[in-house]
């Protein structure tokens, strides 16, 4: 079977690098230890090796659809909610009075890396259940808990989120879906939405959807929107299940993830949907926020994982293709000599570095902040908020790097693969289609962007951005330390000066009160600063990897430190230095986007 990902760099990012056993020694970790991460994990690589992987192709090329008023997906889609839910991987960090496995998060981004990058099509249906009971367990009354918690983690049931509507997208103050109470408690749930990942199928026996509705009286805009648990079948009177007028309306068929079904839902068409208010009334989108977080963290993870997988498969080929001859001294090649492989070309090689680079850059970024989440809930109470503060600042970097960069990543192996890249028989074509929504999923690359920039920057009179820039300067002390790794860390020093520069530019409009002006280039912005965090992270591998070395603490062989060591040294070749260039259009005097200052029609 062809690799599509190596245990050995996540084992080095959790252990080396974040050194996560020392969690254990929390109270909330202290039933665990680096064993039972590492049998943990290739538990889940064996069942990516032998279930989940062999159907990927299979769910592409046979899609989820929607037929006589159903929803058809793949029947191994069954066994992984079953199998998921027998092994207790959806509960993997829930609570044990949840029926949870009380597992670090680092430990669960970890475990959804391998998954996504064996299989991407399925871990939604189980994801999305399990950030819908995670919902319930903290904002849902005993009751709810107790009556959805336990089916959802079994695999049982599934679960989605519910807040895209047809005229309501990103704009969340616009939906109309209503909730008229009842004298029972329940709301009468009337309304639509759309694109609701994993919002139906045969293989669990119900489905816990949370719904964003507005209570009728509720105040307008976001202030006004409530969340219910809205079930596609409630309990009878017997005990028994029902319809609760949750219709399926259709299925959106995509360009990428074709396995994984993406619905349109009815609610009440017959007038007999209920719903149950999770929490206080109008607090809707606050909670739901929790888990849109998640998810965003989530999408990165795919977004990687899938650029994970495709660099294996490029990997593989390069090392297999015949194509050409080396250049050798004084231009000449010989054509007498065989033909060579094309990994020995140097532009070749130059794609599957950057490739490389890429992946094991935001594969770093995603256990970093994962690792910051366990931190902020279960370290010490003085430096819960410090990490929170930090998580809430990386997450929108979270989802949009893997998700940017890994197309561009796959892109790059279409490119190694030439004319084969095109064509199904190999897997790099679908890999990019699948790749390409994880910049829309849970909020737009311009969305996440504008959360950078307007929100994370500014949160707490900078606080966050001061504390990133004390990590930062942390990891060049350290990198310091060794005399070939230094210039890299003058060049990290530089270019968070140039960051900091760049952000007190922008903050001039937003003092004067331009607001549009100060968001109006955020998405150049998200990706100057990416190329930062992401240096930061490969600084901190490369140390890592160098202290390896020195010291004589091998767990891996020379050769997988070095070459380590060489992509930080690739991607502050070549990555890194666009950050000048984006803070040249991001100080640059033209206002060109914004309506009054470039009335220009686009035609």
């Amino acid at each position: 079977m062809a690799k599509y990902m190596c245990m050995d760099t996540i084992r080095f990012v959790l252990h080396e690098m974040l050194q996560v056993e020392q969690l254990c020694e929390l109270p909330r970790f202290k039933d665990y230890d680096k064993d039972s991460f590492d049998l943990l994990l290739d538990s889940i690589k064996t069942f990516g090796d032998q279930v989940m992987h062999p159907t990927l192709k299979e769910m592409d090329s046979d899609p989820a659809r929607y037929e006589d008023g159903k929803i058809i997906v793949h029947p191994v889609v069954g066994e992984q909610m079953k199998t998921s839910g027998e092994n207790g991987w959806i509960g993997i960090s829930f609570d044990y009075e949840h029926g949870g496995m009380q597992l670090p998060y680092t430990i669960h981004a970890a475990n959804s890396f391998i998954m996504q990058a064996a299989n991407n099509h399925l871990p939604p249906y189980s994801g999305l259940t399990e950030g819908s009971a995670h919902l319930i367990t903290t904002f849902g009354s005993q009751e709810l808990i107790d009556y959805y918690v336990p089916n959802m983690l079994s695999g049982k049931w599934g679960g989605t989120m519910c807040l895209t509507e047809p005229q309501a997208g990103s704009s969340l103050s616009d939906i109309t879906t209503a909730a008229v109470p009842n004298e029972d408690g329940s709301y009468n749930i009337t309304g639509q939405k759309i694109f609701i990942t994993a919002g139906d199928h045969e293989y669990v026996e119900n489905i816990a959807h949370l719904v964003l509705a507005r209570i009728e009286g509720a105040p307008l805009g976001t202030k006004g929107i409530s969340l219910f648990v809205v079930p596609k079948k409630r309990s009878g009177d017997n005990g028994n299940l029902i319809s609760n007028d949750v219709i399926t309306a259709g299925d959106f068929q995509k360009m990428g993830q074709r396995g994984s079904c993406t619905t349109h839902l009815s609610f009440g068409e017959k007038g007999d949907c209920k719903g149950w208010l999770v929490g206080a009334p109008n607090k809707g989108l606050k909670y739901m926020f929790q888990m849109m977080n998640g998810a965003r963290i989530d999408v990165g993870i795919t977004g990687a994982s899938i650029a994970t997988a495709a660099y294996y498969a490029s990997l593989q080929y390069a090392k297999e293709r015949p194509q050409g001859r080396r250049i050798q001294s004084g231009g000449n090649k010989n054509v007498d000599k065989d033909q060579t492989t094309i990994i020995n070309h140097p532009d070749v090689r130059r794609m599957l570095f950057l490739q490389k680079a890429v992946t094991e850059g935001a594969t770093a970024l995603i256990f970093q902040a994962a690792h910051y989440h366990d931190l902020s809930t279960a370290g010490p109470e003085e430096d819960r908020e410090r990490n929170h503060n930090l998580l809430e600042l990386l997450t929108p970097i979270v989802k949009t790097y893997p998700s940017e960069m890994g197309r561009v990543s796959i892109s790059n192996g279409l490119q190694v693969l030439g004319g084969y890249g095109f064509c199904t028989e190999f897997p790099l074509e679908q890999y990019y289609r699948d790749v390409r929504i994880t910049a829309i999923y849970e909020g737009t690359t311009g969305i996440q962007s504008l959360d950078l920039l307007g929100r994370k920057v500014v949160m707490k009179n900078g606080e966050a951005m001061k504390q990133l820039t004390a990590e930062v300067i942390g990891a060049i002390k350290a990198a310091s330390n060794y005399d070939d790794l230094k210039p890299y860390a003058e060049q990290l020093k530089t270019a968070s000066k140039t960051l900091e520069a760049t952000i007190m530019h922008l903050l001039g409009y937003a003092m004067k009160g331009d607001h549009e002006r100060y968001i109006a280039d955020a998405t150049l912005f998200m990706e100057m600063m990416s190329n930062v965090v992401i240096a930061w992270q490969w600084l901190k591998l490369a140390t890592t990897a160098k202290t390896a070395m020195i010291t004589g603490n091998n767990t891996y062989d020379t050769a997988f430190y070095e070459s380590k060591i060489h992509t930080m040294k690739f991607f502050y070749k070549y990555e890194l230095p666009k950050i000048n260039s984006l803070k040249e259009s991001l100080m640059h005097p033209d206002s060109l986007t914004i309506l009054e200052e470039a009335n220009v029609e686009l035609a």
